[in-house]
């Protein structure tokens, strides 16, 4: 059965503004960052590697509205993210978080239990002070908490400006990430849930069993948990039993392991964002004509032209304020683990 709550019952141990930033490891940058922004309308903002005295690694910094997204290339077989990439292949390694202090947001999950990764480290030039820690969720994902109120330059310490060709494509609106889902083992759910409440303070406000979420085939179980803003929210899937083996199953099997599913992203605009993107060469994944068969009697009444969103393949679900409209793209990435959601 569905459980579905916006009480906050939380702990808000330390604050955490919203997602920083996300970062990949790709076995090339340049060609992932020349996708992100052909595909998606990410601009070119910040850069770091040999040119600026970075030795073992390239990493570049697009920009879309209110979120970043970072690309890090291994450039030798020492660099910890060519262990990574050799098991998971191209995908999320972080899921960074803004906070005012990032010392504090460090001790204070450790001391609840968390697992260390990067201790804090402030590095600093003519714009002021770049401080960041990191933390183990799960698989080989980390969240580091990155503190940089007093930082006035483009992105970080030794990075400078990303300068790029211009890319002719259609503006996609898109706006923010609005939630990043993990996938983790059978089993596992409730160990991650418990995690996040007890670690971060957060708390849970969504959660179906495989009763909710099937097909005839295969089934998944999903939780969610936020920070008290609202502007974390994390949600993990596992697999359920089922007939076949499920898409959750499938990612755990090509990815090794846990990790990051997808990235959520916000529009205002799903009809135009959606037109660009495939405009822009993003596949999405069919929706059958049979599902919007009395879609207002499953979901509730829509301000939107049903023949509209049928044309379009866009799907609906209810959310915690009525009803949201989505679609998913198909994996980006060979292994068929990481995609979009709009």
């Amino acid at each position: 059965m569905a459980y579905l709550s916006t009480e906050w019952r939380g702990t808000e141990y330390f604050p955490i503004h919203d997602f920083h930033h996300v970062e990949y490891f790709v076995g090339n940058a340049k060609q992932a960052v020349h996708y992100y922004r052909s595909a998606f309308g990410f601009e070119p903002h910040a850069y770091c590697g040999p040119e600026t005295g970075v030795r073992d690694k390239v990493s570049y910094v697009l920009k879309k509205n209110h979120q970043f997204f970072v690309f890090t290339t291994p450039l030798n077989s020492e660099h910890p993210g060519s262990d990574w990439l050799k098991k998971h292949g191209d995908g999320i390694y972080d899921i960074a978080f803004s906070v005012d202090c990032d010392q504090t947001a460090y001790d204070s999950c450790l001391s609840r239990g968390a697992v260390g990764v990067n201790k804090s480290t402030f590095t600093s030039d003519e714009n002021g002070e770049y401080g960041i820690s990191s933390i183990q969720t799960y698989g080989d994902t980390i969240h580091s908490f990155i503190e940089d109120a007093n930082y006035s330059g483009l992105w970080a310490p030794g990075f400078d400006p990303l300068k790029l060709p211009d890319i002719s494509n259609k503006e996609t609106s898109l706006i923010t990430i609005d939630h990043i889902v993990g996938n983790v083992e059978e089993g596992k759910m409730d160990e991650w849930q418990e995690f996040y409440e007890r670690v971060f303070g957060f708390t849970t406000f969504v959660r179906f069993d495989e009763t909710d979420i099937s097909t005839q085939y295969s089934a998944l179980k999903s939780v969610v948990v936020r920070s008290k803003n609202w502007k974390i929210k994390l949600p993990i899937n596992e697999p359920a039993t089922g007939i076949k083996k499920s898409q959750i199953e499938e990612y755990l099997d090509f990815n090794e392991g846990p990790g990051v599913q997808h990235i959520a992203i916000l529009t205002d605009d799903i009809i135009k964002s959606i037109t660009a993107l495939r405009k822009n060469g993003v596949d999405f994944l069919d929706v059958p004509d049979t599902y919007y068969d009395d879609l207002e009697d499953r979901v509730g009444p829509l301000d939107e032209d049903m023949a509209l969103l049928k044309k379009m393949k866009i799907l609906v679900d209810r959310d915690t304020e009525g009803y949201l409209l989505q679609l998913f793209t198909k994996p980006i990435e060979d292994r068929p683990t990481l995609f979009i959601e709009i």
